[in-house]
């Protein structure tokens, strides 16, 4: 007995142990697995890859005027709606998209919860500059881009945050700058005026210089007479185009030696100095519609000269090229010379100071009487395709590319975007 004792004892368990486990299947077996597909739990939560950010993909909130998209939840699109009022904005917008409306008035009560927004898009509204509560831009510390380009405006919008990167103001009806208007843009990057109504006495007192990041200057289309001063030397794109200037001063670019393109075209200059757009990293030079006389010198690193429509009767090319520099040639690329007074093509000569030179556009010249001339050649080219079965495609497609060149010079771009154009 003293031996059985222990052997029922083990078998009391194993039975234990084979019970449970055919009770749970039996439980496995009679529970329904069929959920629902859509069923969610109550407190389901997501988190982006970085921890502690939460994913706002179906919580955040959205304007009923506007679309925020499930992939990019920090933004809003409120573009072309009608709208004439500032919907509320929510706390978690960065981007806010609001151009094509009928808006009036930027008022502080539609961006009380708004703290993180990185762009405003008020562009083509209707938008007076009295009709902006004092102060509503610059609470927003990381506003970098700011849109009211094609509005009302009558004043340069005034306080604006630190932060600023580009400030886009074209197309209103801005005629007066506060003298500390651009104090606290230490950041600016881009600031677009064309289309205004800006004197030369608004730019006084080197208002502009205070902005030391400054990179993007365009004040096409307004009625300036003479340069802005004071521009600062970080400085690498000018927009001066359809203004009254007619003359610049001696050592006015020694200031701005960044300057890549400068865009002079349709103002009234005539008597400049000659080598005053010697600067080394000068690629673009367009001075067309002027009144210039003269061929100019032209720096070794510039690459596009447009001179179209000037009063230029001959081409002195060693004005132009005084001496040649083996070790360092010169990199015209293109060169504009149509609607002038050029009597002649000119010297080969130039293809020696300029040996990367491959167009050069004569198209029409005007003779002294007032009619148009043609030259025997109209536009040259130096590279040829020597194949006589694709000199027709060949040609086919150089006129293609004159008639953009063409165009291009022309100006028959919108001057104001040159975000994209430069």
């Amino acid at each position: 007995m003293g031996f059985l004792s222990p052997i029922c004892v083990i078998f009391f368990f194993f039975g234990v142990k084979v019970y449970c486990q055919y009770e749970t299947y039996q439980w496995d077996e009679d529970y329904d697995q069929d959920l629902d597909d859509d069923y969610q739990t109550e407190f389901q939560f997501h988190q982006s890859v970085e921890y502690g950010v939460p994913f706002h993909r179906y919580t955040l909130g959205c304007a009923s005027e506007c679309f925020c998209p499930i992939d990019f939840p920090s933004s809003m699109y409120c573009d072309n709606r009608k709208l004439k009022t500032i919907p509320n904005i929510p706390m978690h917008i960065q981007q806010l998209y609001l151009q094509f409306n009928e808006i009036e008035a930027v008022t502080t009560n539609s961006f009380i919860n708004a703290t993180y927004l990185k762009e405003i898009n008020l562009s083509h509204n209707k938008i007076k500059s009295q009709k902006i509560d004092y102060g509503v831009f610059a609470k927003f510390s990381n506003l970098l881009q700011l849109h009211l380009e094609h509005n009302n405006l009558e004043e340069f919008p005034f306080p604006l945050p630190k932060s600023l990167e580009r400030l886009l103001l074209g197309y209103n009806e801005i005629s007066t700058l506060q003298t500390n208007a651009m104090d606290g843009l230490v950041n600016l990057t881009m600031l677009d005026l064309c289309y205004n109504r800006l004197h030369d006495s608004v730019l006084k007192d080197k208002i502009l210089a205070k902005m030391e990041k400054l990179m993007q200057l365009n004040l096409c289309n307004n009625r300036l007479e003479s340069m802005p001063p004071g521009l600062p030397s970080s400085l690498m794109y000018l927009s001066l185009e359809n203004n009254s200037i007619s003359s610049i001063p001696e050592k006015y670019f020694d200031k701005l030696p960044k300057l890549h393109a400068l865009r002079m075209s349709h103002n009234k200059l005539q008597d400049i100095p000659y080598n005053i757009f010697n600067l080394s990293n000068l690629i673009e030079l367009n001075v067309g519609h002027n009144k210039l006389k003269q061929a100019l010198y032209i720096p070794r690193n510039l690459e596009h000269l447009y001179l179209e429509n000037n009063e230029i009767e001959k081409i002195n090319v060693t004005m132009m090229c005084p001496s040649i520099d083996l070790l360092h040639l010169h990199h015209l690329t293109y060169l504009r010379v149509d609607q002038n007074k050029l009597q002649e093509p000119i010297s080969s000569y130039i293809f020696f100071c300029f040996p990367h030179l491959h167009t050069i556009y004569y198209g029409e010249q005007r003779s002294t009487h007032g009619q148009t001339i043609q030259l025997k050649t109209q536009v040259f080219r130096r590279f040829q395709d020597d194949d006589d079965d694709d000199s027709d495609d060949h040609d086919n497609s150089d006129g293609a590319h004159e008639d953009q060149e063409a165009a291009a010079a022309e100006g028959h771009f919108d001057p104001h975007y040159y975000i994209q154009e430069w």
